[in-house]
């Protein structure tokens, strides 16, 4: 699959950190050119910090709803991208069956860096421009404003 696809899927733990920041800035990036949306393994609601660093570049995620694989249709999706370990298990599972292509990014989770509260924030900043960055690599040039 080349460029951007009708429809993604990003999927992390817990719809928390890594999984929503994805979902935001692909539709900053991106706008109406697909389909985005994001679940967890489980679901919690999203950390403060992703709010902080999304809130740095215009992105506002405040009002997410985090959801689980269990909330959405496999069939809905042309490609789930897995951001932790345990999603990419549960997505394979999840997709059996389907069309949907499964990829994995392996990248880390800020909310496990200790320390004062910037060395924390800076951690979430660094995986909002890592997955900027990704995004943009795996997917093209954004249809929207670049972060």
């Amino acid at each position: 699959m080349i460029g951007l696809p009708a429809s993604v899927l990003f999927a992390c733990s817990e719809n928390s950190v890594r999984s929503p920041m994805a979902e935001a800035l692909a539709k900053r990036l991106y706008g109406q050119a697909a389909y985005i949306d994001s679940v967890g393994v489980r679901a919690s609601a999203v950390d403060l910090f992703v709010a902080a660093a999304l809130d740095e570049v215009g992105i506002d995620v405040h009002r997410h709803t985090a959801k689980t694989f269990g909330d959405v249709d496999p069939r809905s999706f042309d490609l789930i991208v897995t951001l932790s370990p345990e999603a990419h298990h549960q997505a394979l599972e999840f997709t059996r069956g389907t069309a949907a292509e499964v990829e994995y990014w392996p990248v880390p989770d800020p909310s496990a860096v200790e320390g004062s509260r910037e060395m924390r924030l800076d951690a979430y900043r660094r995986l909002r421009d890592q997955l900027a960055l990704r995004l943009k690599t795996r997917f093209g040039a954004p249809a929207g404003p670049s972060v």
